[in-house]
């Protein structure tokens, strides 16, 4: 598996995966995905397994007064290829880019039932940080999910 920066040419194979993970209202317009792999303050990586992707990560990031903070917008990863540890290697290269950029934290948002996603944050030192009703929808919630970071290193 190789991993790797967002190249505009992966657009339509990024949002087709979108589309496979995800079922209105959760899923991302076409419009704003194109914005947030575009944007200044973020970093797509996609996971490339012989020359097709697998799945993809963007991690976005703002300047506070005096900190950066990251946000995980979205890990994905294509159904035939989960359980093999490209959401973990996704979730490191996003923590190694807030690093980077001098993040002090990086937090997300998962939805309450997606079992195998709190396993991954909680796996690699997330810590519940609260809740919020209807974040999804109307009777689908999320957890925060927060980590500190190291500033300025991605080790």
């Amino acid at each position: 598996m190789n991993y790797r920066l967002y190249r505009p040419e992966d657009f339509e194979a990024v949002y087709g995966i979108e589309e496979l993970c995800f079922q209105p209202p959760m899923t991302f317009g076409r419009r704003y995905m194109r914005w947030l792999v575009q944007a200044q303050n973020a970093a797509t990586w996609v996971a490339e397994d012989d020359g097709n992707l697998a799945g993809f990560a963007i991690v976005e990031w703002t300047q506070a007064i005096h900190e950066v903070s990251a946000y995980i917008q979205t890990i994905e990863v294509l159904p035939q290829m989960r359980g093999q540890g490209v959401a973990r290697e996704l979730l490191k290269h996003m923590e190694g880019s807030a690093q980077v950029v001098g993040a002090s934290a990086i937090w997300l948002h998962v939805d309450v039932e997606n079992w195998a996603a709190i396993r991954l944050y909680e796996t690699n030192a997330f810590e519940r940080a609260g809740n919020e009703e209807n974040y999804y929808a109307p009777g689908r919630g999320a957890y925060v999910y927060r980590k500190q970071l190291k500033k300025g290193t991605s080790d």
